[in-house]
């Protein structure tokens, strides 16, 4: 298909307004690492929301959406729904320790919270494996999208449109640092939403679909309305409703839904004013990622059905695309080829914005672990602030270049999600534990980290189609949670005086750090004053009424656009109510 000149204006303006928002932060993010990183730690709780729902607003959840819905219903999304309460826990346990650590990155973590041999190399390690390895991975399955956009929406070859995304998103990441990433995520996210509700309420329209209720009442559609998978089908209750509710999300690592927080979403905790603006940060995040976001890609992909029932029918609309990357996910892109001139170029911008986002969050964020937690920590620790703010930006570059490499080789947004959650697998309660669990020490993170990568490589390479999917991710995470637990319990533990000037800095809850308290106390250097840790049931009671808040204003709206009125005032009132309890809850807990 061909833009107009309308469209082409559009996309251009978007562009230029990136670049000179990260070039007008250039200045101020040079300064030093941690103005380049973590913009000087004086960030407001809303923009650090706002960034953190546009990092996960990535080009390749739409299509990741449309995968699911055109398979498994409105239902399937509970494969990434069930992550609110790992997200919730997040909010009211986590946000306010992670702050209070006053470190740069997550992996900083570890010799902090660990000794000796085995967190040196458990720190730079992971450096190189997550901000490099896993990284560039995740940056490609984004980029993947964008090659399906550019090649559905813009007739451009795969290798184009990685090298177009690249250079540009490349160019404001390595030089507004971080202040430059937050500032381009809150225009590009307003962008994307704008773009996305209005593209919605178009294809919802079109004479192929005849409106809302024709949709809702076509033979094909009916099936999938569901927010909730049929109780009488064990074969699809299971893999896409119990196993993610009750095991995946606290089990399995994953970015952006992180058991006790971690990656980019700790990176902008800790650069919150304080710990009161990290919590209000993360709690906005959760409320607008699950709850406000997605309704328009639900809208689209369900109209996709209609329009384009098989993929035979993709693949002939569009036959000058790959049949590599014929998938479910491209139906997505598919539809967005009938949007009229001017909105598809705002659309398009939309979707480049929400792909740039996320690309220039995990560059930024990918860079801090190689010049914090490797160059400077292992290699040249005598570095000073300008070299290295130059190490970031040339990690930057080399980055994106290895993301843009990886790409060409991926076909579908699904198969990276499931491969992700795989590698993942068991690692999440380690995750969760080690904040109140003294025995949890170094090794237990190295074989949890070595055991979930090689099951996730033997089901992927042996085990294959012998196995579900729900399956071979409940044998991951029952063998790695085994295999790091008796680590835990029969290793060495971590030297004791670590572990009281954790306890000291972080003050997590005394449950599960008695021994440690003890031997403080003996020694004079634990008081009464460093115990006061604030209430864990209320803020477990809290996690737990968040999320009932959070999943009435989501199917709230799902029964609004359904016509389902008194269903969705029912549940507009349980949201209303869990706000209000939410906030008479809020002084139990600990915050500075």
């Amino acid at each position: 298909m061909h833009l107009a000149t309308l469209d082409w204006i559009v996309i251009a303006l978007f562009f230029i307004l990136t670049m000179v928002i990260g070039l007008a932060v250039s200045k101020t993010a040079g300064k030093n690492s941690a103005e380049y990183f973590l913009g000087g730690r004086s960030m407001p709780w809303w923009l650090l929301g706002v960034s953190m729902v546009a990092t996960t607003f990535s080009a390749d959840t739409p299509n990741l959406v449309t995968d699911i819905v055109r398979n498994n219903g409105v239902a399937g999304n509970w494969a990434w729904w069930a992550f609110l309460l790992t997200g919730m826990l997040t909010v009211f346990v986590y946000a306010k320790l992670w702050r209070r650590s006053g470190i740069t990155t997550d992996l900083e973590f570890y010799e902090l919270r660990y000794s000796g041999a085995d967190a040196r190399f458990l720190r730079g390690f992971r450096a190189i494996y997550l901000g490099v390895f896993f990284n560039v991975m995740i940056m490609a399955t984004v980029m993947l999208a964008g090659i399906k956009i550019g090649g559905v929406l813009l007739g451009l070859s795969p290798m184009t449109t990685v090298l177009t995304v690249s250079i540009i998103t490349v160019i404001y990441s390595s030089v507004g640092g971080f202040k430059g990433v937050i500032y381009t995520d809150f225009f590009q996210f307003v962008l994307a939403m704008i773009g996305m509700i209005w593209a919605a309420i178009y294809i919802v329209n079109m004479p192929e679909i005849g409106g809302l209720s024709n949709l809702l009442a076509n033979p094909a559609v009916q099936p999938k309305l569901g927010f909730l998978p049929d109780f009488n089908n064990m074969e699809v209750l299971v893999p896409l409703f119990i196993v993610p509710i009750a095991v995946q999300w606290w089990s399995v690592w994953y970015p952006g839904a992180e058991p006790g927080g971690g990656g980019y979403i700790a990176q902008r905790m800790l650069s919150a004013k304080d710990e009161k603006n990290a919590i209000t940060a993360t709690l906005f995040f959760n409320v607008a990622h699950y709850a406000l976001r997605p309704w328009p890609w639900i809208l689209i992909a369900l109209a996709s059905i209609v329009v384009f029932p098989t993929l035979e029918s993709i693949q002939t609309a569009f036959p000058n695309v790959d049949a590599n990357f014929v998938k479910d996910d491209l139906a997505f892109s598919a539809m967005l080829s009938y949007l009229p001139t001017g909105l598809l170029g705002v659309v398009i911008a939309a979707l480049i914005a929400a792909l740039m986002s996320t690309i220039s969050t995990h560059l930024n964020w990918g860079s801090s672990y190689v010049v914090n937690d490797f160059y400077q920590r292992f290699i040249k620790p005598e570095a000073d602030e300008n070299e290295l703010v130059l190490v970031g930006r040339v990690s930057t570059v080399i980055l994106m270049i290895l993301a843009a490499i990886f790409a060409l080789f991926l076909t579908n947004a699904l198969q990276a999600f499931n491969i992700l959650l795989q590698i993942g697998a068991g690692t999440g309660l380690l995750f969760i534990l080690r904040w109140f669990w003294w025995r949890v020490n170094a090794m237990s993170e190295i074989v949890a980290m070595v055991v979930s990568f090689i099951v996730a490589i033997i089901m992927e390479m042996v085990v294959k189609d012998q196995l579900l999917s729900h399956e071979k991710l409940i044998l991951g995470i029952a063998i790695t949670t085994l295999a790091w637990i008796l680590t835990a319990l029969y290793t060495k533990p971590t030297n004791a005086n670590t572990l009281i000037n954790f306890y000291k800095t972080i003050r997590p809850h005394a449950m599960g750090w008695k021994p440690v308290i003890d031997n403080g106390v003996a020694m004079g250097v634990i008081t009464n004053e460093h115990t006061k840790t604030g209430r864990l049931s209320s803020e477990i009671l809290m996690m737990v009424i968040g999320c009932f808040g959070v999943y009435a204003l989501l199917f709230g709206m799902g029964y609004l656009i359904y016509g389902q009125s008194a269903n969705a005032l029912m549940a507009t009132l349980v949201a209303v109510a869990s706000g209000l309890l939410l906030r008479k809850l809020w002084s139990g807990i600990d915050v500075d």
